[in-house]
């Protein structure tokens, strides 16, 4: 059997176009005034620039990972990635605020056709006993890219402008473009044959619920247009994921999603921690940030530089957490990571007060770089660790769906919250409730900070608790299967 003779040149390969996409993910919300000046558009429309990206991230993940399967994780890989990085030449030279979001959505798919063939490679190309390492480098680069984003967004616009925020991906695109070419390994396909059921009725299901959750806030959660409401549109998608999951029980072709992957108790928990992780990561950061910004005075780029301990700790540490696990039970890392998390985003929400000392703010930050460091590696090692090559897109594939749904009802439900306790702690004052309270722009008078502070913190509390979750959830992994001696590294696709 051929042998794949260099895994870690290819996963850095891989790691390059992931750590860009997820950049993506956050980089724009510190630009969207710039972008609001840039092309004289509204709030409204320049919030579509995130969610149009989520939007065509999340749908596809599904699919994209099972063809991945089919037509190999490389060829699907390079594909997205030419996709991203041509579109976001596009984001950059946007006229107008219609031809940005269309950009967006090309960007979301073309990262929705990379992120499951990263894991599935990993999977493919290193043996048990060695993936630790590798999930514990994909980890620290999905924990670093969610900061790094705001942070490299802010330095970007002050220095340079809002366009650079896309222009700096079309070389980075290219270098990881090359670099997969070279080095990531043309693995031999496994013929499937298509669900095309599953496929629309997944592609529907996940279309409405992460729309509805998504933009519900921006239609503070009543009436779309005419008899369609958000929960409409909610309750809809949920009604069409259950009969997408009926059809993959019950259909004679083969299914998108096999559900025996879910017999394996790792994978099953897994996915929900993962989901507990994305919740907690993407919603901690607005509270954060509006109280950095609107009560202690920072520009983005300063209220961003607070989140250096995060990525750096996290980056410095993961690696070495990837070899830890590959010799310890990676379930005593990961619950660890889990209640870090918990531990960071209580403190924060006991320290946010307007005459805190700035210092104080950056040790809970460090508290979440060792969280980072010690979640996203032993998680992704614990829940793939069983799955069979055959099934690694797919399972790939689900994995990113859960991480990301997440993120999505991490950022709605943090959004909800903040003005929930806006209305409670400012009460009275233009811009405490409803969709005002996202407008509100610029340091605060100083009469409001005291309850605009103690609004923020409580809301941070929300994703402690879901960090809570998924700590008590990581206490029962099973202990991982023995690692079969006879294990070798697949042999390349015969078109390789």
């Amino acid at each position: 059997m051929e042998r794949t003779q260099r895994p870690w040149a290819a996963l850095w390969a891989l790691v390059i176009g992931f750590f860009m996409i997820l950049v993506d993910t956050t980089i724009v919300s510190v630009a969207n005034p710039a972008i609001i000046t840039g092309l004289n558009t509204t709030i409204e429309s320049v919030l579509w620039v995130t969610s149009a990206y989520l939007l065509a991230y999340a749908v596809p993940l599904l699919i994209t990972g099972r063809l991945g399967d089919r037509f190999g994780p490389k060829n699907l890989y390079l594909i997205g990635l030419a996709l991203f990085t041509v579109s976001s030449a596009a984001c950059g030279l946007s006229s107008d605020i219609t031809m940005l979001i269309v950009a967006r959505v090309v960007q979301g798919l073309g990262a929705s056709m990379m992120t499951p063939q990263t894991m599935a490679v990993i999977t493919r190309i290193f043996a048990p006993d060695k993936r630790g390492a590798a999930m514990g480098l994909w980890g620290a680069t999905a924990g670093v890219a969610s900061l790094v984003g705001p942070i490299l967004g802010g330095v970007l616009v002050d220095g340079f402008g809002w366009e650079w925020i896309f222009f700096i991906n079309v070389p980075v695109g290219i270098i990881a473009f090359v670099a997969a070419v070279r080095y990531v390994p043309a693995l031999a396909t496994h013929r499937h044959r298509f669900d095309i059921v599953g496929v629309i009725l997944s592609a529907a299901g996940m279309f409405l619920l992460v729309f509805g959750i998504q933009e519900g806030q921006s239609y503070e959660w009543g009436q779309i247009w005419g008899p369609i409401s958000v929960w409409s549109l909610i309750i809809t998608g949920v009604v069409v994921l259950i009969a997408f999951v009926v059809w993959q029980r019950f259909t004679r072709s083969e299914p998108l999603v096999p559900l025996r992957l879910f017999r394996d108790r790792n994978f099953s928990l897994g996915n929900t921690v993962i989901t507990a992780v994305g919740f907690a990561i993407i919603s901690m950061s607005l509270p954060l940030i509006f109280y950095l910004q609107m009560v202690r005075g920072l520009t983005p780029t300063e209220s961003a530089l607070m989140l250096v301990p995060m990525a750096v700790i996290s980056g410095v540490l993961a690696p070495f957490v990837g070899r830890l696990i590959d010799h310890i039970n990676p379930r005593l890392v990961a619950t660890a990571g889990m209640v870090c998390c918990a531990v960071s985003l209580t403190w924060y929400a006991a320290v946010l007060t307007p005459d805190q000392p700035i210092w104080i703010l950056l040790l809970p930050s460090a508290v979440m770089g060792l969280a980072n460091s010690a979640m996203w590696g032993p998680l992704a090692t614990m829940t793939t660790r069983n799955l069979p090559p055959a099934l690694a897109g797919a399972g790939s594939g689900v994995y990113n769906t859960t991480r990301q749904v997440g993120s999505v009802l991490g950022s709605a439900s943090i959004s909800m919250l903040m003005q929930a306790r806006l209305a409670t702690e400012l009460p009275g004052h233009e811009g405490s409730s409803g969709s005002d309270a996202a407008g509100l722009s610029g340091e605060l008078p100083e009469f409001l900070h005291a309850g605009f502070s103690a609004a923020m913190g409580q809301a941070l509390l929300l994703p402690a608790a879901l960090a809570i979750v998924g700590a008590i959830a990581t206490l029962f992994f099973a202990k991982p299967k023995p690692i079969a001696a006879a294990w070798s590294p697949p042999s390349p696709s015969p078109k390789a």
